[in-house]
């Protein structure tokens, strides 16, 4: 299966990529074989009411992560891309008030926020631990259109269908010049073509779009990232969700900025840097602001953190090579999630912050010089030192232990891309072996670790 950089990386809305942004595209997409009409049941009268049902870590940490407002929200015809909170909020408030929901020539259908959305705290649906159903009813109560999704995380979805035709995980993309699946493959191409990793996967890229209309789309994605670190280090006060999480971005970089003024800059203080930078992103995550899942959202902070590391505090970094950073860390994250997961509630958290390391350490050591298998090298320590981690999220929010786990997600990348262009790219464990050990372990894991807030964490920390 080929995923475009795009695909990766997309911009959307916190605090979730699988809870918020899956939900919205949902919703999105319901609208769409409605107005088509096909699908439609046979004898069902005129359309008259719209309803959801969670399930699976859907359900349990749906509150926290305001997935019923995103399905709600998708409902009504908003899309991550060009999501804008203010007409949100206003929308929220007319649905709310009414009872009544208005998706695009669709007219206006009955919607109770309180009822036509169900919580199903039962066993999950078959298929993937983020499951929704989708339902409209006709003027009789009667049946009108069903339709079951399920969120596979980083904001991708799949129909009832697309999952369970997905065959065979091992299908090779195809259609591009450089079809490879597993990192093996991708050295070996490597080798063959005397190309960069970057390179390959620009090239695969171009099959698809024309150069310009590329970079321009690529360009805007570390625009937006680039700008939630800015409005991060801005912004302060306290996260909504009732943990009273206060932010901390502000004064950590005002007190950063003043070190250094006063030239008490101390080494190990960069650490503090690259954290910040996360920090920032995951706070406007938690916020409900506007990020590019990197691979998800819960994640988004590792990457554009690890870039703006690279932009600032390197010697001789330009920004001419953020595309080569951007296309390296997509083919690793491709390569993850078509062959592992990067859902937090199909894998922990490994799957989320573990590729996010991943993918930030293989496109620091591509624009620091690295060589194909000192790339992949980066990206297996990175991975391999996140295996494990259990997605904990006290009170279902995407806030403690998320926000600080970007900072040292981003740090762990950076020193393991550090550690492998000091060697050659020769190691004993091979990048494909620690994504396939990241596979079986979210297998064994147990289901209170993966994003259902029913265990770690989330149950031995009291809420404020």
């Amino acid at each position: 299966m080929f995923l475009s950089v795009l695909d990766i990386f997309k911009v959307g809305v916190g605090p979730s990529s699988s809870h918020t942004v899956g939900p919205m595209v949902a919703g999105a997409h319901f609208l769409e074989l409605l107005r088509d009409g096909r699908q439609k049941v046979p004898g069902a009268g005129k359309l008259a009411r719209l309803g959801c049902s969670l399930h699976g870590s859907l359900s349990f940490t749906g509150k926290g992560h305001a997935t019923d407002r995103a399905v709600m929200l998708g409902l009504a015809g908003f899309v991550p891309a060009t999501f804008e909170a203010n007409n949100a909020e206003v929308t929220e408030a007319e649905i709310k008030a009414s009872g009544k929901i208005s998706p695009p020539d669709l007219g206006e259908l009955d919607f109770n926020f309180d009822k036509d959305i169900h919580f199903d705290y039962g066993p999950p649906l078959d298929g993937h631990p983020n499951g929704m159903i989708l339902s409209a009813y006709d003027t009789a109560g009667n049946l009108y259109l069903r339709e079951t999704y399920f969120s596979v995380g980083g904001g991708f979805i799949l129909t009832a269908k697309e999952m369970s035709a997905q065959g065979d995980l091992h299908e090779e993309p195809v259609g591009v010049p450089f079809p490879f699946h597993n990192a093996a493959e991708m050295l070996k191409m490597a080798r063959k073509s005397g190309k960069s990793i970057a390179e390959m996967k620009l090239q695969n890229e171009l099959t698809h779009t024309d150069a310009q209309s590329f970079n321009d789309r690529l360009g805007r994605i570390w625009q937006v990232m680039e700008t939630c670190i800015a409005r991060g280090l801005l912004t302060d006060g306290t996260l909504p969700g009732g943990l009273k999480v206060k932010r901390r971005a502000k004064s950590i970089h005002e007190a950063l900025l003043n070190e250094r003024g006063a030239n008490m800059y101390a080494p190990h203080t960069i650490n503090d840097w690259i954290s910040v930078y996360a920090i920032a992103v995951n706070e406007e995550n938690a916020a409900g602001g506007q990020v590019v899942t990197a691979p998800t959202n819960g994640a988004a902070g590792v990457l554009p953190a690890t870039i703006r590391y690279y932009l600032d505090h390197v010697p001789g970094a330009s920004r001419t090579k953020v595309n080569d950073f951007l296309l390296t860390a997509a083919a690793i994250g491709g390569m993850i999630k078509n062959n592992a997961s990067i859902s937090g509630a199909e894998v922990g958290c490994q799957g989320e912050i573990g590729s996010a390391a991943a993918m930030s350490a293989a496109g620091f050591c591509a624009v620091m010089g690295g060589t194909p298998e000192q790339v992949e090298n980066a990206a297996e320590i990175a991975l391999e030192h996140h295996l494990g981690m259990t997605c904990d999220p006290v009170g279902g929010l995407v806030q403690a232990p998320c926000i600080e786990r970007n900072g040292l997600g981003a740090i762990k990348a950076i020193s393991a891309a550090s550690l492998a262009l000091r060697g050659d790219g020769t190691h004993l464990i091979s990048l494909d072996a620690c994504v396939e050990t990241m596979r079986q372990t979210g297998l064994d894991m147990n289901t209170n670790y993966k994003e259902t807030s029913l265990g770690g964490l989330a149950v031995n920390v009291i809420e404020c």
